[in-house]
């Protein structure tokens, strides 16, 4: 189940309800903000409702994808590609990957129509990091930040964006583009036509009153996560 704009509300009960939630089934349902950053767009970004289960893929048949793969961990929980597996069948969009016994894995070949090339493959990323084993291997847990990369491998940087959520129209509001994985600034990035100096900083102004969605990018680099900012009058 995913769940795009998750109110408020609702995700401050599953916060302050996940000790019960764990008492009553350990780690086997969570929450997670997931992103897929594909070839030239982002093909999805939101929150995911995830557990280990068994995935299907018309390269690699069915196998279990729960965190116990390859012996990784003592118990069955969500994973980094249970979500996207759950992603991609309440969201239309499709997947695959080819599995692989030595690993007890599946290695993910295309997301979404993006096909890796002989230079360019999907990686996953814990926490803007390159996670150290296989995303059935991989277990994650209530609001961590994960996410899928085309031709991650070659990326110089993995762009995270921040900065206020609420602006007044035509006035500039500064925000920042750093390396998710370092906290260093990054200069040169774009952000609505705009560029970022070198402590990272841009300055971007809205014209319309509503909600606004913008990411950085940089051409070596992955494009960052969405900053969705609130235009008041």
């Amino acid at each position: 189940m995913v769940l795009a704009s998750l109110p408020l509300a609702i995700l401050g009960l599953l916060s302050s309800s996940s000790a019960v939630l764990a008492a009553d089934v350990p780690d086997l349902t969570t929450v997670v903000g997931l992103r897929i950053e594909g070839r030239t767009h982002t093909i999805f970004e939101g929150l995911v409702i995830t557990n280990g289960h068994n995935v299907t893929t018309a390269s690699g048949g069915t196998h279990h994808c729960d965190g116990t793969n390859n012996n990784a961990n003592p118990g069955p929980g969500p994973t980094g590609t249970s979500a996207l597996d759950d992603a991609a069948r309440a969201n239309g969009f499709t997947w695959d990957g080819t599995f692989f016994t030595d690993f007890d894995d599946y290695f993910i070949t295309s997301i979404g129509g993006d096909a890796q090339t002989d230079t360019e493959f999907w990686g996953i990323l814990l926490d803007f990091r390159l996670t150290p084993v296989g995303g059935c291997q991989q277990r994650v847990k209530f609001q961590d930040n994960l996410l899928w990369a085309f031709d991650a491998f070659n990326k110089a940087h993995f762009l995270k964006l921040e900065g206020p959520h609420t602006a007044h129209r035509n006035r500039p509001v500064t925000l920042t583009v750093t390396d998710g994985a370092t906290g260093g600034p990054i200069a040169g990035a774009a952000v609505r036509g705009q560029t970022s100096d070198a402590d990272g900083r841009v300055s971007v102004t809205f014209g319309d009153v509503g909600v606004e969605g913008v990411k950085a990018e940089k051409s070596d680099s992955l494009r960052s996560n969405k900053l969705e900012i609130v235009v008041l009058p």
